[in-house]
């Protein structure tokens, strides 16, 4: 199978591809970062994941680099906590576009491109806080509501056409930069990344091939 990682060079991301090369995939990635080295066999850095002409043109390239299509996985995103109540409402503008439009442009731009292929897979990264939002989560948790909803509406458009699409909704992924965040927090329910890239791997699998629309929590380590 040939998945695209879109936001691959983040924490998740890195244990996204690598899970999925350990499985014998060829995997992309195509991230705002600069490129660097790793399990994936292409790497595209320095695309913007919000901007749809930058995104357009590099799964174009890195589809004809595969040979086609199978999965694409969004892992961008970002994390703020910020109270309704003295923050900034431009908060708000910035979790839209590092985690809602980076999905949509993503999935946009991959589409063609896995109905050429027959079909496929779309995996989205959302939040259990898309459920439950507890204070200082607002602008954080209604972008991750809208990566759910973008998720269940997508899985209905795209039903008939043999492309299936999930999403993930970690609680707390055990990340370097979560840890820091949240220095003294219990993490021994956190979510680990390589949990959260083998309920990934199981989402694009055959074994899946009868679920699109849905929304899994992740609330163990795993």
């Amino acid at each position: 199978m040939r998945i695209l990682v879109a936001g691959g060079l983040g924490a998740l991301g890195k244990a996204v591809a690598a899970e999925l090369a350990a499985r014998g995939m060829q995997v992309a990635i195509v991230d705002m970062a600069p490129a660097e080295a790793g399990a994936a066999s292409v790497v595209q850095g320095g695309v913007d994941l919000a901007d749809e002409a930058s995104v357009t043109k590099a799964y174009s390239e890195v589809t004809a680099n595969l040979g086609g299509l199978d999965a694409v996985v969004n892992v961008a995103g970002g994390f703020i906590w910020e109270p309704v109540d003295g923050g900034s409402i431009d908060s708000w503008d910035r979790m839209y576009r590092m985690n809602l439009r980076t999905a949509a442009v993503s999935a946009r731009a991959a589409i063609p491109h896995l109905l050429a292929n027959g079909g496929g897979s779309i995996v989205n990264v959302g939040a259990a806080a898309a459920n439950a939002a507890g204070m200082g989560m607002a602008p954080y948790a209604a972008s991750k509501a809208g990566v759910k909803a973008l998720t269940e509406s997508l899985a209905d458009e795209l039903r008939g056409r043999g492309v299936r699409v999930n999403a993930i909704l970690p609680t707390i992924i055990d990340t370097p930069a979560n840890r820091r965040d949240m220095p003294d927090a219990d993490r021994s329910g956190w979510v680990t990344p390589s949990g959260a890239a083998r309920a990934i791997a199981l989402l694009i699998s055959a074994d899946a091939a009868c679920i699109t629309g849905a929304s899994i929590v992740l609330s163990l380590p795993g």
